[in-house]
């Protein structure tokens, strides 16, 4: 994923576990456990990892094990990744073999009723 030059890089390694809620205005590398709310713009969830708690970024590439909502403008799902939670997204892709349990739905920046559905949601199933 590509991301701003002047923006920052924050990793949680692996022998991190956090109880709280993170909110950061830079990329997120997540390695470690996570007991709480994370808020960041971009999240990299590395396979040994776990989520427990909601999550919303403008982009999100999981690989690791989620419990809670997913709210992501881009999302990617990687095979290797076992969510329970529902999910709201702009872009989607989930690799074959990924684990989800919830439901899936279109992010809308307001709804303004069924005659104003212009926007089209993007699926892609990598293989």
């Amino acid at each position: 994923m590509a991301s701003k030059s002047n923006s920052t890089f924050s990793v949680l390694g692996s022998d991190l576990s956090i109880t709280g809620d993170i909110v950061a205005s830079a990329d997120l590398h997540i390695d470690g456990n996570v007991e709480g709310d994370i808020a960041c713009s971009s999240l990299v969830q590395g396979e040994t990892s776990s989520v427990k708690g909601a999550i919303k970024a403008e982009s999100a590439r999981l690989a690791g094990t989620v419990e809670g909502s997913i709210t992501a403008r881009e999302l990617v799902i990687l095979k290797s990744a076992k969510i329970t939670g529902d999910v709201f997204y702009d872009a989607l892709t989930i690799e074959q073999g990924a684990q989800v349990e919830g439901r899936f739905a279109h992010r809308d920046a307001k709804p303004k009723g069924a005659a104003n559905a212009t926007a089209k949601p993007e699926l892609a199933v990598a293989g």
